[in-house]
């Protein structure tokens, strides 16, 4: 089971900010170089990593910046996973749920 179907949201905001800063601690980054690297204001970073508050523009510059652009993209593939994408749910024909009485 994904341990982020057992958190509320604010919980998971946290974590990804937890993972994000570890991130950054590897590479060797400052919170002001990477701000600086990323076009994300240094204030939303720092206001980012304590409280995992941030836009979602805000949050993939920084992704981006720190090189980890591929955890996105296999976030987005849901096709690879099997899983149905909104367009080809909508696309399908749509089946009856209840029998006929006859």
């Amino acid at each position: 089971m994904d341990v982020y179907t057992l958190l509320p949201a604010p919980e998971v905001a946290k974590d990804l900010a937890k993972r994000l800063k570890a991130r950054r601690l590897e590479r060797n980054l400052t919170q002001a170089g990477l701000a600086a690297r990323s076009g994300v204001p240094l204030g939303t970073l720092k206001k980012f990593e304590r409280t995992g508050a941030i836009s979602l523009v805000s949050f993939v510059r920084l992704v981006v910046a720190l090189g980890e652009q591929a955890g996105l993209e296999r976030l987005m593939k849901a096709d690879e996973r099997g899983v149905a994408t909104l367009d080809r749910m909508l696309s399908q024909p749509k089946t009856r749920k209840r029998g006929r009485i006859t």
